[in-house]
């Protein structure tokens, strides 16, 4: 007997469907009758072998529940529940045994089968029970599955969080890092935007941000490579242009993919407080706040680290900084997202924000920047990529 499975009446409020896996003609009569005996009206197919099963099942995604002889023309025993559970995961299986067969029942369920029923002890009330029972059992399953998928995915965004975001190196409280990263609209998981803030002994500031190309866990541990890459190499002492060299070394040695790429800029601040050094990679330029004024900073800057390995030429920008100014940089998933069908903020439209918010203090100020542009991408699916920012100003004139 079969019924179209597009018209199929729901079990305790699951829209689901029946599948008898039976190759004997006679029990499959007697499992039919009883069925058209219960108070179960869901829709029935019947497949006489594994290979027909299993091809209704890759057609059919939808909820099933399976009435499953193990003793089939092309599979014996076991291995039926377990190509079942392969192909169909979320189908719920209910074993149909022989009077004989009680430990193969029991091996089914824990090999995969939400219950089993000897056929010689069916009786109507009892196949209605068990087709219910495995149903809530398997949404249950399912539930239960998808909660521990969501806590571990929480456990690692926080571990990818801490590499990725770490608290600046600061000796004293002269200096200011403001940092605010805000996750893209993809399940809210961190990807491969990095940055970091280290104070060095003799007073002076390296800060630096990166954007891994790409999203996924594997970015965001990339990301982390290289954050705690350029760290070590400010702590050693190594030059602001070797350090691009470094990295880059580093995300060839690590990415899985060699069309993975990074893009970068690097601060160097010195005490005096009086210009900051820097070196981009392909990352976006930067809002340099002085007074109430604000303006787009796009240095002269290299090739994204990856993009030809051995071959990156990078240089050392000097820019005068009046005093109590303060510089900001971000990764690109600020302004590309979509303001219209058409439109993105893009790299003036963001100026012109943060000219608007101009005369708020640097915490304050990053916060309005990333809520203006989620505010604007919100009618067009939200912020599309991730949005990392980066306030860095001397909270006194330096000596």
């Amino acid at each position: 007997m079969q019924a179209d499975p597009a018209s199929r009446p729901s079990v305790w409020g699951l829209n689901a469907s029946i599948l008898l896996v039976e190759d004997d003609a006679g029990d499959a009569l007697l499992v039919e009758e009883m069925l058209a005996d219960s108070e179960l009206d869901s829709a029935l197919t019947r497949c006489r072998t594994m290979a027909e099963a299993l091809d209704f099942l890759r057609r059919n995604p939808v909820p099933v529940c399976v009435l499953l002889d193990l003793h089939l023309p092309d599979v014996h025993g076991l291995p039926a529940v377990t190509r079942i559970v392969e192909t169909a995961p979320d189908a719920a299986i209910v074993v149909l045994t022989g009077l004989a067969e009680a430990e193969a029942g029991l091996d089914a369920v824990a090999t995969g089968a939400q219950d089993y029923l000897v056929k010689g002890r069916i009786d109507p009330q009892a196949l209605s029970r068990a087709v219910r029972y495995a149903l809530q059992r398997k949404q249950v399953e399912r539930a239960a599955s998808a909660l521990r998928t969501n806590q571990l995915m929480a456990q690692e965004n926080a571990r990818l969080e801490r590499g990725l975001l770490p608290v600046p190196l600061l000796n004293d409280d002269s200096f200011e890092a403001v940092a605010r990263y805000e996750p893209g609209r993809a399940y809210g998981l961190l990807s491969g935007d990095f940055y970091d803030v280290v104070q060095r002994s003799d007073g002076t500031v390296h800060a630096v941000i990166g954007d891994v190309s790409g999203h996924g866990a594997a970015e965001a541990a990339l990301g982390v490579c290289l954050r705690v890459a350029w760290r070590m190499a400010v702590l050693c002492g190594t030059d602001q242009l070797e350090q691009l060299a470094l990295l880059e070394e580093m995300l060839v040695a690590e990415r899985s993919d060699p069309h993975v790429f990074a893009t970068v800029t690097s601060l160097v601040l010195p005490p005096a407080g009086d210009h900051v050094r820097i070196v981009r990679a392909g990352h976006p330029g930067l809002l340099l706040r002085q007074g109430t004024g604000i303006e787009w900073v796009e240095p002269e800057g290299g090739i994204a680290l990856g993009l030809l390995p051995g071959h990156g030429q990078w240089v050392s920008t000097e820019h005068a900084l009046e005093p109590g100014a303060g510089l900001v940089l971000f990764t690109d998933g600020l302004f590309e997202g979509r303001t219209g069908p058409d439109t993105r903020l893009g790299e003036e439209g963001l100026l012109a924000m943060a000219r608007e918010r101009a005369g708020l203090p640097a915490r304050s100020f990053v916060d309005a920047l990333v809520a203006g542009a989620a505010e604007g991408a919100a009618p067009h699916g939200g912020l599309a990529d991730d949005v990392a920012v980066l306030h860095l100003a001397w909270k006194r004139t330096p000596s």
